[in-house]
């Protein structure tokens, strides 16, 4: 099967479904809530960036991060299935939400290990995995989120200028209030599968 890798039209996407598929509650490894309510003060982010397996444990490993989930975002199916996605007709990346205590770990921070964790210059894909789905993106939630993820696009491609690389970043930063929760088996699916497949890999520049 030849994956797409060509963006559809709200018109050309899958129905959907009007309610939310079954999803787990609990992080299999920070046994934290993976919906809300979460702690006062919290804050969260939430990044495309390949395949959200490996995506994921980047995010949970880090101090200050309260609860990690992954699921689709910036698309148009309401309450996609896995396949759905995968079949390139709802639009939707693979997408992994962190929820993250601004006093320990700042959004910044979060901002930098998106960039040093994956290859964002390969427009509809990462490394081996093809397909919209895989593209690199940073769904943002407020204005100020809006800006510095804009000032770390800019950053980041001067420091791949600097660094000899000429590569233009494809990595869409859009307003989204859309995140649908993937299927249990995808949550925290490296630690459930200590030798799963991770797909991340990165351009070799520091942020």
């Amino acid at each position: 099967m030849i994956k797409s890798t060509q963006m559809i039209d709200a018109s050309e996407a899958l129905p959907g479904r009007a309610h939310a598929m079954p999803s787990m509650n609990r992080h299999y490894v920070l046994d934290t809530s993976l919906r809300p309510p979460f702690p006062a003060g919290s804050e969260s982010a939430l990044f495309g960036m390949g395949c959200f397996w490996g995506a994921e444990r980047r995010f949970w490993e880090q101090p200050g991060v309260y609860t990690t989930a992954v699921g689709y975002s910036g698309g148009y199916t309401p309450n996609p299935t896995y396949e759905e996605v995968c079949s390139g007709h709802t639009g939707h990346n693979e997408a992994v939400l962190i929820i993250f205590d601004p006093l320990r770990i700042s959004y910044e921070q979060l901002l930098a290990l998106f960039w040093e964790g994956h290859n964002p210059t390969q427009g509809m894909r990462q490394g081996n995995d093809v397909g919209t789905q895989y593209r690199s993106a940073i769904y943002v939630s407020s204005a100020d989120q809006n800006e510095k993820a804009l000032q770390s696009r800019e950053h980041y491609a001067r420091r791949l200028i600097a660094q000899g690389i000429g590569s233009q970043i494809t990595t869409e930063i859009a307003f989204t209030s859309d995140f649908y929760y993937a299927e249990d088996y995808h949550q925290q699916y490296l630690a459930k599968n200590p030798g799963g497949y991770c797909g991340l890999g990165g351009v070799g520049v520091c942020y």
